[in-house]
């Protein structure tokens, strides 16, 4: 049973549907990308977290995407500064920041 309230809501900027939508699908042919990033934003920023930690067995599970289809996502969005990826130790889970650079 679920513990959402049926009025459970997010906001994004336009830019991410306007521009962002577009330009990871269109131009980097990376839909996976997008989903990622709706992903990570909505771990984080959607639940007011500056960051989210995440393994890519969580992100593929909550996405719907293969590990594989994951990491070259996160390799997209790293490449395109829309995420950050921090760990301590190569072995360690991911801590995600989501950026949004259209905003100054």
């Amino acid at each position: 049973m679920s513990t959402r309230s049926s009025v459970d809501s997010v906001t994004f900027d336009a830019y991410v549907i306007d521009t962002l939508m577009h330009d990871l699908i269109g131009h980097d042919r990376a839909a996976s990308a997008f989903v990622v990033y709706l992903y990570l934003w909505r771990e984080s920023l959607g639940r007011s977290a500056p960051t989210v930690q995440s393994s890519l067995r969580t992100i593929a599970e909550g996405t719907g995407l293969s590990k594989r289809g994951v990491q070259d996502a996160l390799s997209v969005l790293a490449r395109r500064r829309l995420i950050r990826i921090a760990r301590q130790t190569i072995t360690d889970v991911p801590v995600y920041t989501v950026g949004r650079p259209w905003r100054k």
